[in-house]
């Protein structure tokens, strides 16, 4: 059976559950059958700071030991960083 049958199947189903119980799409809604979906999670933090290692920093919280040995080495922070 493909999709689109299916689907169409399912579509059949729940109309003739509704017509067997006297719902209406009102007394749905009311119920709280079509409360939008929660959001998506928010997008992680774009990389600030990579190094050639491939390793990175979003520029969030406690700076990696891998830059922080970096800079304590003499390298600017701003060596690191993308774009």
């Amino acid at each position: 059976m493909t999709a689109n049958n299916e689907r169409a199947e399912a579509i059949r189903w729940i109309q003739d559950q509704m017509a067997d119980y006297g719902l209406t799409m009102e007394e749905l809604e009311a119920a709280g059958c079509f409360d939008p979906p929660s959001p998506p999670p928010p997008p992680p933090p774009a990389v600030c700071y990579r190094n050639a290692a491939g390793q990175s920093w979003d520029g969030q919280g406690d700076m990696p030991d891998w830059l922080q040995r970096a800079v304590n080495a003499g390298q600017s922070k701003e060596f690191y960083r993308v774009g």
